[in-house]
């Protein structure tokens, strides 16, 4: 399966479709992280319950970005703290691809940020025009996975020259 999608596709088929059923991995990159509410039992919550719940189901979760999160979004995630040691992050100021990869089955990779514009429920006058593709081709999927773990196991660092802004540059390469 190959298929393009546009604006609440992204949060009907990749946020509400997809995430809450990863079994084993779930890894997302964004470049911009804000706070984001999902349906979830008829009511709307912050997205972090859904990697709370995944997180108390022993799903790895790796949250690749490239600025610090909105303050409603650390707020937020201070309500749940089982995702300060079953989420791993890495902030990288050169991070700019949005993608989400589900136990190397399925990915997303595209323009929405994981932001309530981008990927969230907000009604189409206050969403962002977003696209992208969802997959669950092996090949796209590993090149995609390629991607993301070449960012998070620091193959760039040793010639990025925005070392100075990277706050997990040291811990990357240690």
């Amino acid at each position: 399966m190959l298929d393009y999608i546009t604006d609440r596709d992204i949060y009907d088929k990749v946020i509400c479709g997809r995430i809450a059923q990863a079994r084993q991995f779930l890894w997302i990159a964004t470049s911009d992280l804000k706070d984001l509410h999902v349906a979830k039992g008829g009511r709307m919550v912050p997205f972090l319950e859904i990697l709370s719940d995944l997180a108390n189901r022993h799903v790895e979760i790796r949250l690749l970005h490239a600025k610090e999160p909105g303050p409603a979004f650390r707020k937020d995630f201070d309500r749940y703290p089982n995702l300060i040691n079953g989420m791993e992050r890495i902030l990288c100021p050169r991070v700019h691809l949005k993608a989400v990869i589900i136990d190397g089955r399925f990915a997303y990779t595209g323009s929405a940020n994981l932001t309530g514009a981008g990927m969230g429920a907000k009604s189409e006058h206050r969403r962002n025009f977003e696209s992208g593709i969802i997959t669950d081709e092996k090949v796209l999927v590993e090149k995609i996975m390629q991607q993301f773990d070449a960012i998070w196991s620091g193959a760039h660092c040793p010639s990025c020259q925005r070392k100075k802004f990277c706050a997990d540059y040291k811990d990357i390469l240690a």
